[in-house]
């Protein structure tokens, strides 16, 4: 150990007080105090360790206005999603129209009506800017919002059948991301889970032969992100409704992606829209809005006003409830379905399903066009090839749509390139497979290829 390097190692108020530091500390004093003290042990550390640090002042000032610096630094950022994944759970999943986007600005920037009645000069209702608009698009008598899907599965389980039994079929006991099992939302629910049927099959007789005095409810959850093929078969809705009315047990329809309007019209596989659930007489159903349906985070509850006003007298509504931010960004992408001709025009989500595999193709061969102008030393090879594109977060599981991609092999280390991308300003999400790195123009906005182009030239030049 040398002492002598030891003693050269500033003491912290010493430190605090150099030209760099000292506005610093003064504007941040908590942060600055705290980085100097780290940074300080930093340095004996190193030197405990053997390493010879010929000027540690200097090296300890850096190292604290890094620390500040990243501290400082937003952590949640805009990135460029080149994974083909449209819904990605890690990424945001679907990102705002821009209707959505101009009302989120609008309400962000001062007070709101958010539970303020205009006409009366008193108190009002939150849910009322979304209710109608809920109930015109889904036909239900009413509707509700919460934080999330899983809130508002357990938040209408809780509602209709705390402390009772709640029939669901073995094949539809779902797991979501981050091992979210409804089994443990029933448990939180207050609800016990009675299991019928098989994985594969599940009879109308399976739920009428579980039924007893201490029933609540009915639950049944569409398998969004599975499917089970082969020898099955699955209870249709409307049968299990009419033999919820014929002994007075309620429905729930746990629907998940929120689809509003039939995908098939775009040329993409059938999945339950919520009308369809509503119309068969199920007195909750329960979507995302941040899937298919393309708005923020939300879990929507859609139904028969005696159930949905059970739900909103629940005490778990107040600590489910969403903010201003999310009803104003909610109430601009229901409107959107309003006007079901220019749905691909304002929902980003629901164009990137629907959108062409060619159109993407002529943009990936632009782009790489222009990619390739570049001197670009450290590129091996880069080429336009097809690749698979999916919707995610669980909506249409075993839909591959197609699409093309560039695929990028640098010269040297893959995970190094692919790193340097992510760290760029924007940071770019690729693919790595086989050896390559692939960017899928299914969910690159055309806005963003010119920072793409810049990130990537400067990653392989």
């Amino acid at each position: 150990m040398n002492k002598d390097s030891l003693k050269r190692i500033p003491q912290v108020d010493k430190l605090l007080l150099t030209e760099e530091l000292a506005p610093l500390r003064e504007k941040y004093p908590q942060l600055v105090t705290g980085f100097a003290r780290e940074a300080v042990g930093e340095l004996r550390k190193r030197i405990l360790k053997g390493e010879n640090l010929r000027r540690p002042e200097i090296i300890a000032i850096k190292l604290v206005q890094k620390k500040l610096e990243y501290c400082l630094s937003p952590k949640i950022r805009s990135v460029i999603n080149a994974t083909g994944v449209i819904l990605h759970t890690g990424l945001g999943r679907a990102p705002l129209s821009p209707k959505a986007q101009e009302q989120l600005s609008r309400i962000a920037s001062g007070y709101t009506d958010v539970e303020y009645n205009l006409e009366t000069g008193r108190r009002g209702e939150r849910l009322t800017v979304v209710d109608s608009l809920i109930c015109e698009l889904t036909g239900a008598e009413m509707g509700a919002v919460v934080n999330n899907n899983a809130a508002a599965v357990l938040l209408a389980l809780n509602s209709l059948a705390n402390r009772k039994e709640v029939i669901v079929s073995r094949g539809e006991l779902v797991e979501i991301g981050g091992s979210f099992r409804i089994p443990e939302v029933m448990k939180k629910a207050g609800c016990r889970l009675v299991e019928i049927g098989t994985t594969n099959k599940t009879k109308l007789q399976d739920y009428i032969d579980a039924i007893t005095p201490r029933t609540g409810a009915f639950l049944k959850v569409h398998t969004s992100n599975y499917k089970v093929m082969g020898f099955t078969q699955e209870t249709d809705i409307a049968d299990i409704v009419k033999v919820g009315e014929e002994h007075n047990i309620p429905v729930i329809s746990d629907l998940g992606g929120g689809v509003l309007v039939d995908l098939r019209e775009w040329g993409l596989p059938y999945e339950p829209v919520a009308s369809e659930h509503i119309e068969a007489g199920a007195d909750i159903v329960t979507f995302s809005g941040d899937k298919v349906l393309g708005g923020p985070q939300c879990g929507v509850l859609a139904g028969k006003e005696w159930a949905i006003k059970k739900c909103r007298k629940n005490h778990l509504m107040r600590a489910l409830r969403l903010d201003k931010l999310m009803l104003a960004t909610l109430e601009a992408t229901l409107k959107s379905y309003l006007a079901p001709g220019t749905l691909l025009d304002e929902i980003p989500a629901l164009r990137m399903l629907a959108e062409d595999a060619e159109v993407i193709r002529n943009r990936a061969e632009a782009f790489l066009a222009k990619l390739l102008e570049n001197d670009l030393p450290k590129l091996d090879y880069a080429e336009v090839r097809p690749s698979d594109s999916q919707a995610g977060s669980g909506a249409l599981p075993l839909e591959k749509l197609p699409s093309f991609a560039v695929y990028i092999r640098p010269k040297g280390s893959l995970a190094s390139f692919a790193k340097r991308l992510r760290m760029s300003e924007p940071p770019v999400i690729g693919i790595l497979h086989a050896g390559e790195l692939a960017l899928d123009f299914r969910t690159i906005f055309p806005v963003q290829e010119e920072d793409l182009l810049r990130v990537v030239a400067e990653g392989v030049g």
